[in-house]
């Protein structure tokens, strides 16, 4: 395999990719620490490239803190778009095709028909636009890029919905969860798993492409699964988005149509639930 550096490799993705080299015996995939693979520091970055000369660059860095982002729009458009430039700028210089992870939060989420990567993307809150930002950004710098979209990322790194309803379900007797917002679930090994299929497939067929597990959830539903996979008693009670108010508005429905990335590169996509009890076994 050619030279494959991950940037924000201590986040939740990055630790995946991690696990991945390391389970899989993967060679020549590198993990540069935050402050050495800073994307907003574009000299550090330069020192990167020069050191490790990656064929691909994994964009994992990024503002991910929705409700957050509508008091700090300014460090969220600097994260994912200015970084993202930054990024994309070195690796049109050094001739490495980027894969960067963007999100379902480019969607509006008004509709019911899983969207496709030609669908328009309208954001409503900050945190989708700036995301939106940075696609723009890629697309306008560079032709060898892969954009791909996920949405509700878990996994048994970092922070995320399983680990805290598993938290939540230990301390609590009832919870409210919402249950007119619907996605997938995305386990973020299966995620990093795609991600290198891309990258050994060596094709050049650049461009967007969705990608989240297969089957259709509410939260309250993941909830749910969460509790009843890990042996949790606790009774979930379903609410609307309107009774649970967030600082940032979310989409309805944040289904992705996958089948771009399957026909593509030939990749099998394992059923959520299927996922969820691999990584609450591992939690365990």
């Amino acid at each position: 395999m050619s030279n494959t550096v991950v940037f924000g490799a201590s986040g939740q993705l990055g630790q995946a990719f991690k696990y991945l080299a390391e389970t899989e015996a993967i060679s020549n995939i590198y993990f540069p620490s935050e402050t050495e693979a800073d994307i907003l520091d574009i000299e550090a970055l330069k020192k990167v490239f020069a050191i490790y000369k990656p064929s691909y660059s994994i964009n994992c860095a990024a503002y991910t803190a929705v409700d957050r982002a509508e008091d700090e729009q300014e460090i969220a458009l600097k994260v994912n778009k200015t970084g993202v430039e930054n990024l994309a700028t070195l690796c049109a210089a050094n001739n490495s095709t980027l894969i960067h992870i963007s999100t379902d939060f480019v969607f509006k989420g008004d509709t019911s028909t899983p969207w496709s990567e030609d669908s328009n993307a309208v954001p409503i809150n900050v945190y989708g636009q700036t995301k939106l930002e940075g696609e723009l950004v890629v697309e306008a710098l560079l032709k060898k890029y892969f954009i791909v979209r996920t949405g509700w990322l878990y996994s048994e790194y970092g922070n995320n919905f399983v680990k805290t309803m598993l938290k939540l379900g230990a301390e609590k007797d009832e919870l409210k969860i919402i249950a007119d917002q619907v996605g997938t679930p995305t386990y973020a090994i299966d995620l990093a798993g795609c991600i290198l299929q891309i990258i050994k497939s060596k094709k050049n067929e650049y461009g967007i492409y969705h990608y989240s597990n297969e089957g259709i959830a509410s939260w309250y539903d993941f909830a749910k699964a969460v509790f009843d996979l890990s042996g949790t008693q606790v009774k979930v009670l379903p609410v609307k988005t309107s009774e649970y108010v967030t600082k940032a508005t979310r989409p309805a429905y944040s289904v992705m149509d996958k089948s771009k990335i399957k026909k593509t590169f030939n990749v099998e996509i394992p059923y959520w639930r299927d996922s969820l009890l691999i990584c609450i076994n591992k939690l365990k």
